[in-house]
């Protein structure tokens, strides 16, 4: 039993150093043997040694219990964004190697994201009703026209 244990922990140790060993930003664990090319309190880059593919899959086995992160795949990159309250907003991860180093980008939500997206659902919504407001203007004009010709035929 003992020996099944350990053989099982040198296994785990031996395929997952990267989780053992694992440094984090906002919450993100990073991808091991990376190069840490910026970092400032609202945005990380790093490049890695890993290919595309391989950072990709590292990332989705990280959140594939999260509902909410959402895995978008672009033509340069592949942007993974969370639409909960994490610390962190996306992850974009370029496809084109430079240098030979996968480019690996973590940004936190910033105020200026999250207001200018609200300003334009709010005028979003104001646009949307003035259309409204002018269909159903012109339509109650043809209706109300329409009524009165039937109206004078009638009499």
């Amino acid at each position: 039993m003992k020996k099944t244990g350990l053989i099982l922990i040198c296994f785990f140790v031996m395929l997952c150093p990267s989780l053992l060993t694992a440094e984090d930003f906002l919450g993100v664990p990073l991808i091991a043997d990376g190069k840490i090319l910026l970092k400032t309190k609202s945005r990380l880059e790093m490049a890695s040694p890993a290919s595309h593919d391989e950072v990709k899959l590292f990332y989705e086995g990280i959140f594939k219990d999260h509902k909410d992160i959402r895995f978008r795949n672009w033509a340069d990159e592949t942007y993974i964004e969370d639409d909960t309250n994490l610390k962190w907003h996306a992850i974009r991860i370029s496809k084109k190697p430079d240098q030979g180093m996968t480019r690996i980008v973590i940004v936190k939500d910033n105020w200026t994201w999250i207001i200018g997206t609200l300003t334009l659902r709010f005028i979003g919504v104001f646009v949307v009703l003035l259309c409204l407001f002018g269909g159903m203007s012109v339509a109650g004009a043809i209706i109300s026209r329409s009524v009165k010709k039937l109206e004078a035929k009638k009499q």
